[in-house]
């Protein structure tokens, strides 16, 4: 088989979106896996999304690419290369964080026999699926993908000793302080009552310490709920930073002492990696979270598994108060010093995998195609 130094013919031609939008992070992680193809980028507009299919078919019918790659599984985007498949005979390839039908259940109740059938019609005819972890790979196989393998996306960068510390001379923090901490975007969720962050504010309002903090990047709406539940704790243990720029995410992450990885124990939660494990791990940050499988896959001695079905339950918060209350600074040091090094989350060597994958997809059908010639 033929590899990206040397096409048998002419570089396959690869079109990409990501149902998150133009712009968004989705698209750029998906143009990065794609690179070596040089792929051309389709708009979509997430606001319009109706509009937005018909645009893609018609979009992929005058550029006729060898493959269309979407990111992410929003049904527009979803809909739309099902039509191409169907219409014009094009396939597609679906890069997925999610396990589609349990995520939109968990939103859309009501959704539910709908997302079950939208999310095997989408595997079943997909060329392959580029999941985020291999437990979304073998999902995607178990219902009925022809191919699938992962790539659990990278860190954006890494951060400085310098950095991290003029991060918490800004903030104000002591050296001795022991921060918890994570970033995200905080929507929040009225059925459950929780945004990121939300576990953390909870659990720290049982410490009678002044020497633990709780810093929390982001914004969203859920920000005035962290704001509420903080209480008198607000600007003095529980530290809301607002939205800061993307190029100093990293430099917060290292300035904590214990990132919070908060992720439910079911078929949504319990499936993902997402983007802050590699960003943890780049910042050589232990972690705290709940017994999901990733938390079993690259060593126990640098994190903490609390238990818990989820991070807005009883135990689980119980339990993050009681670490709250008992972690010294030789033990986050202890467990800082063993974090792994994850090969995994090496952007190149996803690229390269990303490549061989959409290679062994595309090449066979380019060589039939060119000795019908």
């Amino acid at each position: 088989m033929a590899t990206s130094a040397g096409w048998p013919h002419t570089r396959p031609r690869i079109a990409c979106f990501a149902t998150q939008g133009s712009g968004h992070r989705d698209e750029e992680r998906i143009r990065t896996l794609l690179r070596e193809f040089e792929p051309t980028a389709l708009p979509f507009d997430r606001d319009r999304k109706l509009r937005e299919v018909a645009r893609l078919v018609l979009s992929v019918g005058r550029q006729r690419p060898d493959l269309v790659a979407m990111e992410g599984t929003g049904i527009a985007g979803g809909l739309a290369v099902l039509l191409t498949r169907s219409l014009l005979g094009i396939p597609f390839v679906v890069s997925t964080g999610d396990a589609v039908a349990p995520f939109l259940r968990r939103r859309h109740p009501l959704l539910a026999p709908v997302a079950v059938l939208y999310e095997r019609l989408l595997y079943r005819r997909a060329a392959g699926v580029i999941a985020w972890t291999p437990y979304l790979a073998g999902r995607a196989l178990t219902l009925g993908a022809r191919r699938a393998m992962y790539a659990p996306n990278w860190a954006p960068g890494r951060a400085s000793v310098e950095e991290a510390q003029e991060v918490r001379h800004e903030l104000g923090l002591a050296p001795a302080d022991v921060v918890f901490g994570i970033a995200g975007s905080l929507d929040w969720n009225e059925r459950v009552g929780y945004c990121y962050g939300s576990e953390l504010v909870r659990a720290i309002r049982r410490v009678e310490r002044d020497d633990v903090k709780v810093v929390i990047v982001g914004d969203g709406s859920g920000r005035q709920h962290l704001e509420r539940l903080a209480g008198p704790r607000l600007g003095t243990t529980v530290l809301l930073t607002g939205r800061v720029p993307r190029e100093r995410v990293p430099a917060f992450l290292s300035a904590f002492d214990v990132g919070s990885l908060p992720q439910s124990v079911d078929q949504v939660g319990a499936l993902r990696y997402t983007t802050k494990l590699s960003e943890y791990l780049a910042a050589t940050l232990p972690i705290v979270t709940g017994q999901i499988p990733l938390a079993y896959e690259f060593g126990s001695r640098w994190l903490w598994r609390l238990p818990g079905d989820a991070p807005w339950d009883e135990p689980y918060i119980a339990a993050l108060a009681k670490l709250m209350a008992h972690l010294r600074r030789d033990e986050v040091e202890r467990r800082r010093a063993v974090v792994p090094a994850v090969s995994t989350f090496d952007r190149d060597l996803q690229v390269e995998n990303v490549t061989a994958f959409i290679e062994d997809l595309v090449l066979p059908a380019l060589d039939r195609r060119a000795r019908g010639r």
